[in-house]
């Protein structure tokens, strides 16, 4: 599979309900409904409120190859820690390391916006996502949410 060059993928700010962001969005929620062994329905998640995840308290970030959204990730504010949420990318696109800058653009803009800790939670079946926060640094720690859907938690000091 031939991909774009990474550096043609721009990675840009937006608000989470903009129509961009909400494809990313969605083409998660269908990917973990196919992947989880028991479906996955949004509205029994823990989704943050679009608000938690726009300046001044979080980010949305949405990475773009030829004006196409191929990838995601959030930040949800909690005053001096932020929680990550909804990193997807898109399966057109792995393997380009996306989801590495995704997350170093997240840690920096929790930086600026003054968060000294960052967590996150995943699920095994994405093994994927597990190693690859193992591998960026994350340290396991105990369950943090009453998230139904996540089986696996990780935080990082910045």
């Amino acid at each position: 599979m031939s991909h774009p060059p990474s550096d043609e993928i721009a990675i840009d700010l937006v608000d989470p309900r903009a129509p961009d962001a909400l494809r990313c969005l969605n083409a998660y929620y269908d990917e973990l409904a196919r992947r989880f062994p028991g479906g996955f329905d949004v509205t029994r998640s823990r989704d943050p409120e679009a608000a938690d995840m726009t300046p001044p308290r979080g980010v949305f970030l949405v990475a773009r190859s030829v004006d196409r959204p191929v990838a995601c990730a959030g930040l949800k504010g909690h005053g001096r820690w932020g929680e990550v949420k909804r990193v997807w990318v898109s399966p057109s696109t792995r393997g380009m390391g996306l989801a590495t800058r995704l997350m170093a653009r997240i840690e920096t803009a929790a930086r600026d916006l003054g968060m000294t800790l960052l967590r996150l939670d995943t699920n095994s079946a994405l093994p994927e996502a597990v190693a690859m926060y193992r591998k960026a640094g994350w340290t396991e720690i105990p369950r943090f949410n009453d998230d139904p859907y996540p089986d696996v938690f990780f935080e990082k000091g910045l």
